[in-house]
């Protein structure tokens, strides 16, 4: 077995970094997020987020499950390798699309009424799970980080976790400076914000292949 010793701890630093990662782009819940937020209130915004947490969690899950089918090939040191730098690219990728893409295109006409709070929650959920490529974000995650260790059934679990952790911690952090800049944010401000999004996932993902090329662990 290649696998080195796993800390908890060290898995659920990933995870929540996992979390983060894979909520921050803003796909056509974050925009939906930052519209709520802007027209019903900080709340409403939040659990729309806190529903796509609940599909990130599925899709996640999912991704674990596949990727520990093949735990023969990935526990292979080289393999691993190859691995991780196939994730870092991905997310090389990745970051080069989101900063390209115009996230206001998603942008479309409120309605009116609020609405509960359980059916903003319910139609955030629907409007991530709707979107299954996600589970590639995922696997590109998981093998920058080594993070599917199956034989370690406990700390795996925290892991999981701390990915849900993770995002909610992202939509609770967007809410309330959408919140608090609410009279200066606007369609520019969610481009922006999105470049930047953009701007930070190249750059971890040319440190992760560099940190790969030098023989690095993370």
């Amino acid at each position: 077995m290649w696998f080195e010793p796993v800390s908890t701890l060290d898995l659920i630093i990933k995870g929540v970094l996992i979390g983060v990662v894979a909520s921050a782009p803003m796909g056509p819940v974050g925009v939906l997020c930052i519209q709520r937020t802007l027209n019903k209130g900080r709340w409403y915004g939040f659990v729309t987020g806190i529903g796509a947490a609940f599909s990130d969690i599925i899709y996640a899950l999912i991704t674990g499950l596949g990727m520990s089918f093949v735990v023969d090939f990935i526990e292979d040191k080289e393999n691993m390798f190859y691995l991780q730098m196939a994730g870092s690219i991905m997310l090389f990728f990745f970051g080069m699309y989101t900063y390209r893409c115009n996230p206001t295109k998603s942008i479309r006409p409120t309605s009116p009424k609020k609405g509960t709070l359980v059916h903003n929650l319910v139609t955030g959920f629907l409007v991530t799970f709707s979107n299954p490529l996600i589970i590639f974000l995922f696997v590109a995650l998981f093998a920058r980080f080594t993070f599917v260790v199956p034989e370690h059934v406990v700390q795996q679990s925290l892991g999981y976790l701390s990915i849900f952790v993770g995002a909610v911690v992202w939509w609770i952090v967007l809410t309330y400076f959408i919140d608090k800049l609410r009279s200066r944010f606007d369609v520019k401000g969610i481009y922006v914000l999105n470049r930047l999004i953009g701007t930070v996932v190249i750059v971890a993902s040319i440190v992760g292949i560099a940190i790969t090329l030098t023989g690095l662990s993370l």
